[in-house]
């Protein structure tokens, strides 16, 4: 990942990751109908379902709805929900992730209107403003990508997830996430190139 990507992907906001027993525990008690053991589950991962969204789809309430939704999904489905793979964490960030993508099929469906860009959050001091114009731009860059590469570049990148893990989120084999990945690099390069942030032929 070069510098400049490197530099856009913000510190993440959610809390490390809490053991999967921990998880199980209450996983179970929510299917009992546990309240205080959902509210537990739903304070611990919303933000990192919240961020994921928000990055995918670049629209707050859209991001909340997201977030709605995962936990519901998480509330029914308790009973028949197995620890496997990556955990309750992964479960919930495959659910997220196949929401955004639905989102995103439905705008195309509604709208020919490009993708809103995120706002910029950066302060406004003066040494501040090229890396917030250079955050700006690369932000921009991933939300004009196809859905499913931006998906690639979010869980990889954004959300510091394996290449098999983001495979699986996706539903594809870890060759088509990785080549998944090599075009929405490219594709991202040339954006970039071509606003100037970086020499042509390097690689965002």
């Amino acid at each position: 990942m070069s510098s400049l990507l490197n530099a856009a992907v913000e510190t993440r906001d959610e809390p490390s990751p809490p053991g999967r027993a921990d998880d199980r525990g209450l996983m179970a008690r929510v299917a009992q109908g546990d309240g205080d053991a959902f509210r537990a589950l739903t304070e611990r991962h919303t933000p990192m379902v919240h961020a994921l969204a928000w990055r995918m789809l670049a629209d707050g309430a859209e991001a909340e709805d997201v977030v709605q939704e995962a936990f519901t999904k998480l509330w029914v489905g308790a009973k028949s929900w197995t620890p496997v793979g990556g955990g309750l964490g992964a479960w919930l960030r495959r659910i997220a992730t196949n929401a955004c993508l639905d989102r995103l099929r439905r705008r195309r469906h509604v709208s020919a209107e490009p993708v809103p860009d995120r706002a910029d959050e950066a302060p406004a001091a003066d040494a501040m403003i090229d890396e917030a114009r250079r955050r700006h731009a690369v932000t921009s860059a991933i939300q004009a990508l196809p859905d499913r590469q931006r998906a690639a570049i979010v869980l990889t990148y954004y959300e510091g997830v394996s290449n098999a893990e983001a495979a699986a989120t996706l539903g594809l084999g870890v060759k088509a996430l990785e080549s998944l990945l090599v075009r929405a690099r490219q594709s991202l390069s040339r954006t970039l190139a071509a606003q100037g942030l970086i020499p042509h032929g390097a690689e965002a």
